[in-house]
């Protein structure tokens, strides 16, 4: 799984710069708009939730009406990050008939430049929240630091979940339609939108079994409170992370052989 991404990080990196330029070429502001998307997000949040229901989020620290806008455009930025992985899987081989029927072509990177695409995205969403905070009563916390810590679990399940979908949508489109229907699935069953906190107690509990919750809470704990992840369980969560991808692209690479004959 590393070493064809060490032997081939020079074409991992240029395949990931034209899978972002090529979103927005044509465009007339061009790569303004990764930046652009989410700072007007985030500006929407906070005139709905700060100056329309003057929400509060409870357990924040601060207690301003900022605290909800910015903790759900967090939620926001950890479930489409996923959710990158949920709906580019499927087409991963489908869209790139080109690259899968040349022999010397490693298939299986594809899997790491939409990975990489999606960590851009992720990245710029962060530097605007980071500038936001800086900039507003709530502050920029230090342990904004431990983030990526945080999401290096998460990373591992998206780069498992692409190899297998991406094997999964080259022989059967339904996938396409299935992974997008979890995407959104998983945001109105993850507390992206409201304090798991808030759940009655029988509803709290099934929440909390999605795995995407605890990359959430822990991704608020560290920007959001100022306080340090919750390391045992983070440190379950990357093996269990390391596991799937392993055997994610193991299985990718048992079943590649037939991709020639769908395409």
């Amino acid at each position: 799984m590393l070493k064809a991404l060490v032997a081939h990080r020079w074409l991992v990196w240029e395949l990931t710069r034209q899978d972002v330029q090529a979103r927005y070429r044509g465009s007339v502001l061009g790569m303004a708009w990764p930046l652009l998307q989410p700072l007007l997000m985030l500006l929407v949040y906070t005139f709905i939730f700060s100056a329309v229901f003057k929400a509060r989020w409870p357990g924040a620290a601060t207690g301003s009406n900022l605290d909800a806008a910015v903790a759900i455009f967090t939620g926001m930025i950890v479930h489409g990050f996923l959710s990158e992985s949920l709906t580019r899987g499927p087409t991963l081989i489908t869209s790139n008939p080109d690259f899968v029927k040349r022999s010397v072509f490693p298939v299986g990177i594809l899997s790491w430049v939409a990975l990489g695409t999606a960590t851009f995205q992720a990245a710029v969403c962060l530097m605007v929240l980071a500038a936001f905070l800086a900039a507003s009563s709530i502050g920029l916390q230090w342990t904004i630091l431990y983030l990526p810590l945080v999401m290096a679990p998460l990373a591992l399940f998206a780069l498992g979940i692409l190899w297998l979908l991406a094997a999964l949508g080259a022989y059967a489109k339904d996938v396409g339609q299935v992974s997008s229907f979890l995407s959104s699935l998983l945001l109105f069953t993850s507390p992206v939108f409201f304090p798991l906190a808030s759940l009655p107690e029988g509803f709290r509990e099934v929440v909390a079994a999605n795995p995407l919750t605890f990359f959430i809470e822990e991704s608020r704990k560290v920007v959001l409170w100022g306080e340090a992840p919750s390391w045992l369980a983070l440190s379950l969560y990357l093996v269990a992370g390391l596991a799937f991808a392993v055997w994610a692209s193991r299985w990718f690479e048992s079943v590649r052989g037939g991709f020639d004959d769908v395409l």
